[in-house]
């Protein structure tokens, strides 16, 4: 059945007709163009696809647009601009944690979300809040030392 739901994505209000069991993902991407969220396996084991919804880390693909409704939404296009990047995006620029960068994106928003939680996680809580995240480029050890650089430039203080 279609209906007409409203997402707030990025701060943005929008208006989408569709399928209330059409996965979030083909919304963002199809409807919406925002490209960064990418589609892996489809079936939320991954974490390209992750978003924060109402500031927790969900993957887009198994998530039916009926449950996004009303909530807020925050994909990597949200997070920064072209000339003002989130503390994290540069982080992970200046520590050249992106190979292909496929999985990135997704990587990126599993660290806002476990940062929002934790401003200065160590090493084991970084792995612990990456690990629904696939890279098969093995830039992992990179990934940890974008995430430490961000909160630590973040907030001023060395992470544990």
């Amino acid at each position: 059945m279609t209906e007409t739901v409203k997402l707030d994505v990025n701060g943005v209000e929008h208006s989408v007709t569709a399928e209330a069991d059409t996965p979030l993902l083909y919304i963002l991407r199809n409807d919406l163009k925002l490209m960064g969220t990418r589609f892996g396996c489809g079936l939320g084991q991954c974490g390209a696809c992750n978003v924060l919804i109402d500031g927790n880390n969900v993957p887009s693909c198994d998530t039916p647009l009926w449950a996004a409704a009303g909530k807020r939404i925050t994909t990597i296009e949200g997070l920064g601009t072209p000339g003002r990047l989130h503390p994290l995006q540069q982080a992970f620029i200046d520590e050249q944690a992106a190979q292909c960068g496929y999985c990135v994106n997704g990587i990126i928003i599993s660290a806002k979300a476990l940062l929002d939680k934790n401003p200065n996680p160590n090493e084991d809580e970084i792995r612990a809040a990456l690990d629904r995240n696939l890279c098969r480029c093995g830039t992992h050890n990179r990934f940890i030392r974008a995430i430490r650089r961000a909160a630590r430039e973040a907030k001023g203080s060395a992470p544990r």
